[in-house]
């Protein structure tokens, strides 16, 4: 049986502490700080929400599915495939919320709620290859298969989290490269824009750390109590 789980203490308290106070600071940029765009107006707001979506969340989680799903084909530990099945979790809830804000930002900016752009495209692949993968732990029954299945079908998902990544820098695309453009300037030019995105970029970073501590500890508690359930049904 497994070592019980620690209890969270005082650091942990005080990481979930400076994640809501930056998520406060975010907010309180986005509505009363930053300042409209000139040609969007207001509407370009929750280009702040849209991109930490995928910076700071969608693609952190895909990195960290991989890269614990690669450990676990190598050392068939446990808490690599418990890593990783969290970070496929938070990774699809985010891509779900980036292709939602991303369609409510581009009916005021392209007159269209979605258009087979390349990235666009990519996303949505990326969004059907990770609810395959949580499918697929639902449908195999032999959990150690279900594990290995898994981690060798993570490898499409880091291909394709990539590609999604390059798609405006490498094909013709209506979807803006905003942090650099194509000519290497800034997409940003106000500062107050800066440091609303920056501060928005940590806050969501803060706030994935901080849901991936809280799966995974969710996680490790189950299958102890399936443990203990399967202890007391042998005795």
């Amino acid at each position: 049986m497994s070592k019980p789980s620690e209890q969270p203490g005082l650091p942990n308290a005080l990481f979930e502490v400076a994640t809501l106070l930056a998520m406060l600071a975010a907010i309180g940029a986005i509505f009363l700080y930053v300042p409209d765009d000139a040609l969007q107006g207001p509407v370009q707001r929750i280009f702040y929400v849209h991109l930490a979506m995928w910076l700071s969340t969608t693609y952190p989680a895909f990195a960290v599915f991989g890269v614990a799903s690669m450990l676990y084909l190598w050392t068939r530990e446990p808490q690599w495939d418990r890593l990783g099945h969290a970070a496929a979790e938070l990774g699809l809830l985010f891509c779900t919320l980036g292709l939602a804000t991303g369609s409510i930002w581009a009916k005021p900016a392209w007159n269209v709620w979605w258009t087979w752009d390349a990235r666009l495209t990519f996303s949505m692949i990326l969004w059907m290859i990770y609810a395959a993968y949580l499918l697929l732990r639902t449908l195999v029954q032999n959990e150690d298969l279900a594990r290995l299945l898994s981690a060798i079908f993570s490898a499409s998902g880091l291909a394709v989290s990539y590609l999604t990544y390059k798609a405006v820098y490498w094909w013709r695309s209506i979807h803006p490269a905003v942090i650099v453009t194509r000519e290497g300037s800034s997409g940003l030019p106000d500062p107050r824009m800066q440091i609303t995105l920056v501060v928005t970029l940590i806050a969501f970073f803060l706030l994935f750390l901080w849901l991936m501590r809280v799966r995974v500890h969710t996680a490790r508690l189950q299958e102890e109590a399936e443990e203990l359930r399967a202890t007391i049904v042998r005795a």
